[in-house]
């Protein structure tokens, strides 16, 4: 096993299944995940900011992110690393969703969630707030359905951080460029 935690990650995996598993939460998962698919509620949401004056230049370090997280997360490290999904690996699984053809580290869902409620929340603090329930809600439907490891959800929260934080500096690197210029320094 690669990272050699999966034993300790496939326990966190079936508890969190015994505690939450009914037909109601089998539809609210699997509804939740589905809107992470492909990114594309948060690439709507980047879209929406960009149109509007007000937001565009958050707008741009939103889309900006979610494409280095698409860049680095999804055709990078989950190319590299190539760490094959719970469900491939655990037998005995009635999948509710179809299984993902690319590897399982990091969670790109989870990424892109969660590099949305930071964004969101640079923007507006309630807004940041107002996005952490989906972007958990998101991480915790990927273990759910079995088709991440708790390690893959930490690895998505912390790339984004990581992923927010530079595309963050280079915005105040550009701001305080326009400042110098605009001062006549």
């Amino acid at each position: 096993m690669l990272f050699g935690t999966e034993n300790f990650e496939f326990g966190i995996l079936n508890k969190l299944h015994d505690w939450l598993h009914c037909d109601f939460m089998d539809s609210l998962m699997v509804g939740v995940s589905s809107l992470g698919n492909a990114g594309a509620v948060w690439i709507v949401i980047a879209i929406v900011m960009v149109s509007l004056k007000r937001y565009r230049k958050s707008g741009f370090v939103f889309a900006g992110a979610l494409i280095l997280g698409l860049i680095f997360g999804n055709l990078i490290m989950k190319n590299i690393i190539a760490r094959p999904r719970p469900c491939e690996l655990f037998e005995g699984i009635d999948m509710l969703i179809k299984i993902p053809s690319d590897p399982s580290f990091p969670s790109g869902h989870t990424l892109a969630s969660f590099i949305s409620a930071f964004v969101l929340f640079d923007v507006k603090k309630i807004l940041g707030i107002i996005a952490i329930v989906p972007a958990t809600l998101m991480a915790l439907s990927r273990m759910y359905l079995f088709v991440h490891f708790p390690t893959d959800i930490l690895g998505g929260i912390v790339l984004a951080l990581i992923i927010y934080f530079i595309v963050r500096s280079f915005l105040k690197r550009a701001e305080a460029e326009d400042y110098k210029k605009a001062v006549g320094e």
